[in-house]
């Protein structure tokens, strides 16, 4: 990050600039892990995505999103209160996150099949609820891809008992290129301003996706893919493919 004015041109160009490090960065991880999604569509997988905090904006690029694929379910503290039979009340607690055994509890209520894979999105991939779920998903014999920021990830101490940050546990990393603590702008007081790793992190989401259906198709499978539900007959077309996940994908709320 280059000293310079505080303004709109400025974060865009900075803003691009990380994007293009993102693509440059990650060429690699994106094959790998649209291998992953690819197997997990043909063998009629679901693609669960989790995440905490800002992080859950990149889960909607993954999730439920017209462009991306149907096959794919939102993990989220909401399912407590949607699906677990909680009070709404309990999302109001500031130490969710940090509750024993929430991990094992959301992804039971996701009730993800053998053949699901898992991507779990944290920029600093330390949070315990984060590398919880990802033990859990590892454990249970699920692919897993990890979406952070390299560059953060590395700076800070696990906070996780077992002393592993997130990027540890997956098969396949995506890294974001985001700087430590997200933002790009610096300012005068020795903070920054205006962080990055959503605008990264959703081209990323977006180029495993294009991958991911491009083997489809050159494999001679079928990639089922949302239109978008705000064009004539896209509601229609989409509830019928989602017919096929009945019980397996849900959208989140709140």
């Amino acid at each position: 990050m280059s000293e310079g004015p505080i303004n709109a041109a400025r974060f865009a160009d900075e803003g691009r600039a990380a994007v293009e490090r993102a693509i440059a960065a990650n060429k690699e991880s994106v094959a790998a892990a649209a291998r992953i999604f690819a197997d997990t569509v043909a063998a009629d997988g679901v693609i669960h995505g989790f995440g905490t905090g800002h992080s859950q904006a990149t889960v909607l690029e993954i999730v439920g999103r017209a462009g991306g694929l149907i096959p794919t379910n939102r993990i989220g503290l909401a399912d407590l209160v949607l699906r677990g039979g909680e009070d709404r009340s309990v999302l109001g607690d500031p130490l969710l996150e940090r509750s024993p055994g929430l991990a094992r509890r959301l992804y039971d209520l996701a009730g993800p099949r053998p053949q699901d894979a898992f991507v779990i999105v944290s920029n600093s991939g330390v949070n315990n609820s984060i590398v919880d779920m990802a033990l859990h998903v590892k454990a249970a014999g699920h692919p897993l891809i990890a979406l952070t920021s390299l560059a953060h990830t590395r700076a800070v101490p696990a906070l996780h008992p077992s002393g592993k940050h997130l990027a540890d546990i997956a098969d396949a990393v995506l890294d974001n290129c985001a700087p430590k603590g997200d933002a790009i702008l610096p300012l005068p007081d020795g903070n920054t301003l205006g962080g990055v790793s959503t605008i990264t992190s959703a081209m990323l989401v977006q180029m495993v996706v294009a991958e991911a259906v491009g083997i489809l198709l050159a494999e001679g499978k079928e990639a089922p893919v949302y239109v978008s539900a705000n064009v004539p007959g896209g509601h229609e077309r989409n509830a019928v493919l989602e017919e096929r996940y009945a019980g397996r994908i849900h959208r989140g709320g709140f």
